[in-house]
């Protein structure tokens, strides 16, 4: 069963801010559009005071890194349901990355969607990815391979003991 909310009209899920457990200014993505049990769709407007902006607009590559903010969203989505916080997880890699643009203009409606393949219980996953100009049609595609660790413990043993920042999103309390 694949249920899906549609967050504009439920306001039952939090802001995207809430869900990618990242530091002010690197959330790159403006909201969740549509959510499920193995989707995510988010948006973004991309203006010329984003982070990675340029005079052409957003640099094609950084579509990767929206894909990703994507899947750290759709996983708080899965954290929060389950009555956790978002946690941390990491990129390990992509296959296929492709963009049929050099920049994402400034002020146009872009899609991003992501769709689990597979989720192992050791943290590692993989997912596609896909970017969606206002039109519908795909300007990038991916996919992305990820791990995230099972609990703070994991984190603090990754990053080596007590450097995991207990006041961020998903850190310890």
């Amino acid at each position: 069963m694949n249920t899906t909310q549609r967050l504009s009209p439920m306001p039952t899920l939090p802001p995207i801010e809430q869900l990618v457990p990242h530091q002010a200014g690197m959330c790159l993505l403006d909201d969740v559009r549509e959510i499920g049990e193995e989707h995510l769709c988010a948006s973004i407007c991309p203006s010329r005071d984003d982070l990675f902006a340029d005079d052409s607009g957003i640099p094609g590559w950084t579509g990767l890194e929206w894909m990703a903010q994507a899947i750290a969203a759709w996983s708080g989505h899965v954290a929060r349901s389950g009555g956790n916080k978002p946690h941390l997880g990491f990129l390990l890699g992509t296959r296929r990355y492709t963009c049929d643009v050099g920049h994402f203009s400034f002020d146009c409606r872009y899609h991003v969607r992501i769709e689990l393949d597979y989720m192992a219980d050791n943290g590692l996953g993989a997912f596609r990815g896909q970017i969606l100009d206002e039109h519908g049609q795909s300007v990038a595609s991916a996919t992305l391979n990820v791990f995230q660790p099972d609990s703070d413990t994991m984190l603090d043993a990754m990053l080596g003991e007590g450097q995991l920042n207990k006041d961020q999103p998903g850190g310890s309390q």
